[in-house]
């Protein structure tokens, strides 16, 4: 009886890391022009608290990595459209993982990480923070190292482009943070061994 318990308890943990949230459906239409976008677009590092909706939190996500045609392909460019990157969300109610082929959000952990990511105040005081990992190794089967290296390099700039003019286009504020400590992050985030941390980006609304 006390071994079936255990495996109960188990089990409920197991769900409850396992949740998936279905994301609202992004807008693919309107809104603010891209020209706009990029004449406002400015790294902000304050932000109040309010916090960041699951639907705003759907359009950055789809920004970066959101497919758009019934062949995969993606809002952001990818060597051979391999798409070595995995994007996360850190927020109050828990750590993420962005699941592009169902636009969901699969749950990770329960607990907000956001402050073990990085020792920088604003990766700690943001609403949400998003993460882009990225598959070196992956990529260095394909081709030469140092080459595998800058792709998903570029990769990782080219979404990280998108999601910052989409926050602009939100009227959110946003910075993308490139001195990560990236085995800091991997270890806050549990990522896999074959995953790097390049990129936190910080999101909030603007302090006036």
């Amino acid at each position: 009886m006390r071994n079936a318990f255990l495996i109960i308890i188990l089990l409920a943990a197991t769900t409850l890391t396992a949740q998936t949230i279905a994301l609202p459906a992004p807008t693919r239409t309107g809104g603010m022009s891209l020209t706009e976008a990029l004449a406002t677009r400015r790294s902000i590092r304050s932000y109040t608290a309010t916090p960041i909706t699951l639907a705003e939190i759907s359009q950055l996500l789809w920004s970066a990595q959101g497919v758009t045609n019934d062949k995969g392909g993606r809002t952001a460019p990818s060597a051979h459209a391999q798409y070595f990157l995995h994007l996360y969300v850190a927020r109050p109610e828990g750590f993420f993982e962005y699941i592009p082929a169902s636009h969901s959000l699969q749950q990770l952990s329960a607990k907000d990480i956001r402050a073990a990511l990085s020792t920088q105040d604003v990766v700690k005081n943001a609403p949400i923070v998003l993460l882009i990992a990225g598959e070196y190794d992956r990529a260095a089967k394909l081709t030469q190292a140092e080459v595998a290296h800058r792709l998903v390099n570029l990769e990782a700039g080219h979404a990280a482009q998108n999601m910052l003019l989409q926050a602009t286009a939100l009227k959110l504020g946003a910075v993308s943070v490139g001195g990560v400590d990236a085995k800091q992050t991997a270890a806050a985030a549990a990522l896999p061994a074959d995953l790097s941390a390049i990129y936190l980006i910080p999101v909030g609304h603007p302090k006036p």
